[in-house]
């Protein structure tokens, strides 16, 4: 729900302006370079956009749901390359440690987040376990005070600029389904995470994901998000139901954004005389 309707309004008048006045100029630039400016990421660190939905007690701006659909509207009228340099933050790399972490998990790493000190990560697609996520082959296994972690995620977003990765693995091999599968978030400098080639994308540029691999990874056990074993599953599937909404949200924007570029293109645009705008088959399109 809106807690306080001006204070949003202020919000999303302030990113209104960041989107038309600072982003959408640069959109060129970061698709053909295919990397993010330093200044355009310190601005966005500056206007608390990489903790629009961490809670206030860790730094954050703490938006409830709707408040971020809200902002999501107006983040979509541009390139997704700038949501995506701060989103994991707000989403998927965090939301498992704000759902489900233990309160020294939160202090450690939502303050850094939500400062953009640090980027999340979520590892949970494998090679062989896309939609059926349920049947992920990563195995994490208990050896004294630490896990032993081994496998390959795939397609991971921010991977190759993030310092955590919120890692899904199968603590408990008998159990073949979901409730096997335990969460951890893992630090990048941890010896045994390697990083696969970026992929090449049909669109994107300026965003990044590649493959993470772990080899006989060693965390520490403090690194089980909430403590316990077998409900990693659980938590992903949380962390992914709220990003399918803001997700949806971003895609209504740059839907708007879309059809506003095709209307102005539309009555600028003259054949025969007269902008296309007036030709019934162009009407039809954008109707």
């Amino acid at each position: 729900m809106i807690r306080n309707q001006e204070t949003l309004d202020q919000l999303l008048h302030m990113i209104q302006q960041f989107v038309k006045n600072e982003l959408m100029p640069r959109e060129h630039e970061v698709a053909e370079k295919d990397e993010m400016p330093q200044d355009i990421i310190d601005q966005m660190k500056a206007l608390g956009l990489f903790g629009l939905t961490i809670p206030e007690e860790y730094g954050g701006l703490g938006l409830t749901m709707e408040e971020e659909l809200y902002v999501a509207f107006e983040i979509g009228r541009t390139s997704p390359a700038f949501r995506s340099i701060f989103g994991t933050n707000n989403g998927i790399g965090s939301s498992g440690i704000i759902i489900d972490g233990t309160e020294e998990q939160k202090q450690k790493y939502l303050p850094r987040y939500a400062s953009g000190e640090i980027i999340g990560s979520f590892c949970l697609t494998e090679p062989e376990s896309g939609s059926d996520a349920a049947s992920l082959k990563t195995t994490a296994v208990k050896d004294g005070d630490f896990y032993i972690l081994n496998g390959t995620k795939r397609y991971i977003t921010n991977a190759p600029l993030a310092s955590t990765y919120t890692v899904m693995a199968r603590t408990n091999p008998e159990i073949k389904g979901s409730g096997g599968i335990s969460a951890f978030v893992v630090d990048r400098n941890t010896s045994g995470i390697s990083l696969g080639k970026k992929d090449k994308k049909m669109g994107q540029q300026g965003t990044y994901t590649c493959d993470v691999i772990f080899e006989n990874c060693r965390v520490p056990a403090s690194a089980l998000i909430g403590g316990v074993e077998g409900i990693g599953f659980k938590t992903a599937m949380k962390v992914l139901d709220k990003g399918r909404l803001h997700i949806s949200a971003v895609s209504v924007g740059a839907a708007e954004r879309m059809l506003d570029d095709a209307l102005r293109y539309a009555v600028e645009r003259k054949q025969f005389g007269q902008p296309i705008a007036s030709f019934q088959l162009i009407q039809a399109m954008l109707a």
